[in-house]
């Protein structure tokens, strides 16, 4: 596997971890807390910004061989990563408005890697 390839992945793996972040965050905020302290400093709300810590570091090391001009296009993936875990852990709805938008998104992704 090539490096460039390899770099790819982690970043790509930053951001499902970034999406594990943010279900967490919303889970933590489905629930009532007795103070705005306990809300804030919760399990779910300090396991999901040391998770944004170690994503942050995955871009970072993921940019020392990916193109800075490709990165946000597979950041984007991350949409399709969040929209996917709200579905299988929240048992959200995908309308079909978030799925054409969700195809247009992964349309984009390919279009920009054939060129």
């Amino acid at each position: 596997m090539s490096s460039k390839l390899f770099f790819t992945f982690i970043l790509l793996f930053g951001f499902l971890v970034s999406a594990i972040a943010q279900i967490l965050l919303k889970k933590s905020a489905q629930k009532e807390y007795e103070s705005r302290i306990k809300e804030y400093l919760n399990p779910y709300v300090i396991i999901s910004y040391a998770i944004f810590f170690g994503a942050t570091l995955c871009t970072i090391i993921a940019y020392k061989e990916v193109d800075l001009s490709f990165g946000p296009i597979l950041g984007t993936t991350e949409y399709i990563f969040v929209a996917v875990l709200s579905r299988l852990i929240l048992k959200e709805h995908i309308s079909v408005k978030k799925i054409i938008g969700l195809c247009v998104i992964i349309a984009g992704i390919v279009v920009y890697a054939i060129q």
